[in-house]
């Protein structure tokens, strides 16, 4: 906590600005969690003056005392009817200095005018607090290890449970019984579910449909259980109570093939446009594309790199270098031209000097369940 703090307070220096205002509402906004151990629940929010206690408003006021124990390095306020609110009121009277206000995480735009006027300019830091973010310390991939744990044994839960006849909110039920009760916490669990001989869906749906399995279908998912705000990320694919079509075989195939191309590559000094290029090569070979991104950052927030589905059918992808310590979701969402049959299979990966370390222990491939 101290480093990431010292981190924060250089950011401002660079700057040219005297404090910072983080802010986080609705259970986002990752830089309060990061600064404080605090979890943004309804609103929060965080000042930051070098050389002084951290404030932290905090909203609704029942949740001050939970704050105070999971945050106990900064000084806990309730605030009121908007924690932004009380914090542009604390400002009023503490103008951060001449450089303006350094400003990290989702303020709304209505409130802007409000808070220049009690701080000054104000000094967008999202980009520079993003890139602190990208490579992971020590203690944060021992937690992103647990998040990983805890993923896996949802996904385990679910490939126990699924059978014909249950519905997608069972099969989340399944999911989440898998880590609730060893203090895991819900990031995502999509689902997507189809009948493979009529094939309607590509990609895993954020909401669950009140559509019951049937033997013969095909079942994909993306699951984030996390840790402590650390989440990892698993992605897989089942039939039920059948074997694989020929295409969704093929198309499990060639989303194990680009898996391994893009592995094959991924190293710290590698450029994301290598990897696009590599996966692009076997996916759109094979006559198939992806919907879902194919890679991206993961840890603290969606980072970068985000290799789009632009991105493997142009073979380009932004200009960024991976590095040592940062974490990625490697994950090939294949899918037929006509976007009626996908499949998932990726996970979470460290990388490394020389090539990337698994994180995960759920074994891949297409898996039939549900017998």
């Amino acid at each position: 906590m101290a480093r990431r703090r010292d981190a924060v307070t250089a950011v401002l220096a660079e700057h040219g600005v005297g404090a910072a205002l983080v802010y986080g509402a609705d259970r986002s906004g990752s830089a309060v969690p990061w600064l404080t151990g605090w979890p943004v629940t309804r609103e929060a929010a965080l000042l930051v003056r070098p050389g002084e206690q951290d404030v932290l408003f905090v909203c609704y006021d029942n949740h001050v005392p939970n704050a105070r124990r999971l945050a106990p390095s900064a000084d806990v306020r309730p605030g009121g009817r908007s924690a932004l609110g009380a914090a542009i009121g604390w400002l009023s009277g503490r103008r951060p200095g001449p450089g303006g206000l350094g400003v990290i995480g989702p303020v709304p735009a209505r409130w802007a005018g409000r808070l220049a006027a009690a701080a000054g300019d104000l000094v967008y830091l999202d980009e520079p607090y993003t890139r602190l973010r990208l490579v992971k310390s020590a203690e944060e991939i021992a937690w992103l290890r647990l998040g990983a744990q805890l993923s896996d044994d949802a996904v385990a839960a679910l490939a126990a449970a699924a059978r014909p006849g249950m519905s997608e909110p069972e099969c989340c039920a399944s999911l989440e019984g898998g880590y609730v009760a060893a203090g895991g916490e819900t990031h995502i669990h999509y689902l997507g579910a189809t009948a493979m001989a009529r094939p309607d869906l590509c990609v895993p749906a954020q909401w669950p449909s009140a559509r019951r399995l049937a033997a013969g279908d095909v079942l994909s998912c993306e699951v984030s259980a996390s840790y402590h705000g650390y989440p990892g990320q698993v992605l897989r694919t089942f039939t039920i109570a059948a074997d694989p079509t020929p295409l969704y075989r093929d198309l499990h195939d060639v989303a194990e093939a680009a898996f391994g191309a893009v592995t094959a590559r991924l190293a710290a000094g590698v450029a994301a446009s290598d990897l696009a290029a590599a996966a692009a090569e076997v996916i759109l070979g094979a006559g198939y594309t992806v919907y879902d991104d194919l890679l991206h950052g993961y840890g603290g927030g969606y980072l970068p790199p985000v290799l789009r589905r632009a991105d493997v059918e142009r073979a380009g992808a932004e200009d960024f270098t991976l590095a040592a310590g940062m974490t990625v979701v490697v994950q090939p969402n294949v899918i037929t031209r006509d976007e009626r049959a996908g499949v998932q299979t990726g996970e979470l990966v460290l990388v490394t000097p020389d090539g990337w370390e698994r994180l995960h222990r759920y074994p891949p491939g297409l898996r039939r369940i549900g017998d």
